[in-house]
């Protein structure tokens, strides 16, 4: 059974940036999709008969 590794604060803090920006990212993905499938689809998608 290995023993849980510790971290240096020094790692924490790293650890905790390449979330932050991967969390930016992904967010700024979602973004991007929902931009280009509005702009793909037209604002008047919503007016249309059910």
């Amino acid at each position: 059974m290995e023993l849980p590794v510790e971290l240096t604060p020094e790692e924490k803090r790293k650890r905790r940036q390449r979330n932050v920006a991967l969390a930016l990212a992904l967010a700024a993905f979602v973004a991007l999709v929902y931009a280009v499938t509005v702009v793909k689809l037209g604002v008047n998608v919503m007016n249309r008969p059910l």
